[in-house]
């Protein structure tokens, strides 16, 4: 049961954006920019580094809800999103991805975890400074939006078929929900 009257049966963050749509139409603008707006990071890609940052900060609405939409993004290679949350040094992601994910990990624990060597171990691997910036930016954003979801105990469903339908609408991009009449 959430701390606060949220419409009742809504899940997650979208109960607690529906119960103050002015702030959270701001929150959704952010998500849809930073996992769907223009990148060379694949929408898969940014889905997984915000799915490994809610993961980490044991948020289970929002790692499955973006696990299920990175699933759906990845289409046949959606096992790449269980095996990342398995053991992300291991799974058959990019170098690349892997060294995003590593900041974005750090960033999770604390901005100042960041060091030199982690941007130059990205930077080796072809990542760009918009890419690290991004990567720092969605691990800032999850810590914040899965701090707002559990902080007010919103609804998070147990049943996983669940969280294959939040993922299939997700895929197609962040737009607020309307308010229940």
């Amino acid at each position: 049961m959430a701390h606060i009257n949220v419409p009742e049966g809504v899940p997650g963050i979208r109960s607690l954006v529906m119960f103050r749509p002015e702030t959270g139409q701001y929150l959704y603008e952010l998500a849809e920019v930073l996992l769907r707006g223009e990148s060379t990071l694949s929408p898969a890609d940014r889905e997984l580094i915000a799915t490994y940052v809610s993961y980490r900060n044991n948020c289970t609405f929002c790692y499955s809800s973006h696990a299920a939409a990175a699933r759906c993004l990845y289409e046949d290679d959606a096992l790449i999103v269980d095996e990342m949350l398995r053991d992300m040094t291991e799974a058959p992601i990019s170098a690349k991805l892997k060294a995003l994910l590593n900041i974005a990990g750090k960033v999770q624990i604390l901005g100042k975890e960041v060091k030199q060597e982690d941007v130059d171990a990205a930077r080796a691997e072809g990542a760009t400074d918009r890419e690290i910036h991004d990567a720092v930016l969605i691990a800032a954003a999850f810590s914040m939006f899965n701090r707002y979801v559990d902080g007010l105990a919103s609804l998070t469903p147990t049943d996983p078929e669940a969280y294959a339908e939040m993922g299939k609408r997700m895929a197609k991009g962040y737009v607020l929900p309307q308010p229940q009449h």
